[in-house]
């Protein structure tokens, strides 16, 4: 029986020092800096592949493992299938008893329901800014005014390359600004 730890942070500024820590008893340890969102999770995938019979799947928090609580059980469907156990260290969850199995799926269930409930508050931040007037995204580079002359200066014969360097701006944005999509 081998214990294989999975460590995961969700950008590259964070550090996987503590769950280092706290995995170091592992005979195998996979891990990674990627967003828990992402399907693309290499290392995740190499260790769900790599995980036999009678192994250990040993994460410090169910969040470190899975995107959702569909993901989760997909994970836990996984190594179920292969007879492989799963440790939760900070929630003390280990899945090789019913117990273990029980608040594995509630704290997934629970987990999904904040990550819901974040993402709700979030669009209700946005449509109120939206509502006060707020612009989101990049700020136009040209001013209506602006927008007006390069039209002219076009339509008066200048070339792209000039109308870039004037304004500074890439030939796709130039043809934004005028309108058409065709040089």
């Amino acid at each position: 029986m081998a214990k294989v730890g999975y460590a995961r942070v969700s950008s590259v500024g964070q550090s996987l020092v503590v769950q280092r820590e706290k995995l170091d008893g592992c005979d195998k340890l996979f891990e990674e800096k990627r967003s828990g969102t992402t399907d693309a999770r290499p290392q995740l995938k190499e260790c769900l592949n790599y995980v036999r019979e009678g192994d250990q799947l040993i994460v410090t928090r169910i969040d470190r493992l899975a995107r959702s609580t569909l993901h989760l059980c997909q994970i836990a469907e996984t190594l179920k299938h292969k007879g492989v156990d799963l440790v939760v260290l900070d929630q003390n969850i280990d899945t090789s008893d019913a117990t273990g199995r029980l608040l594995f799926n509630m704290l997934g269930a629970i987990g999904q329901f904040e990550t819901e409930i974040r993402a709700e508050r979030q669009m209700d931040g946005i449509k109120k800014a939206k509502d006060r007037g707020v612009q989101f995204g990049k700020r136009p580079a040209l001013t209506n005014d602006q927008i007006a002359e390069l039209r002219e200066k076009r339509a008066a014969g200048t070339l792209i390359k000039e109308l870039m360097a004037q304004y500074s701006l890439s030939k796709a944005t130039i043809y934004r600004y005028l309108g058409t999509n065709e040089p």
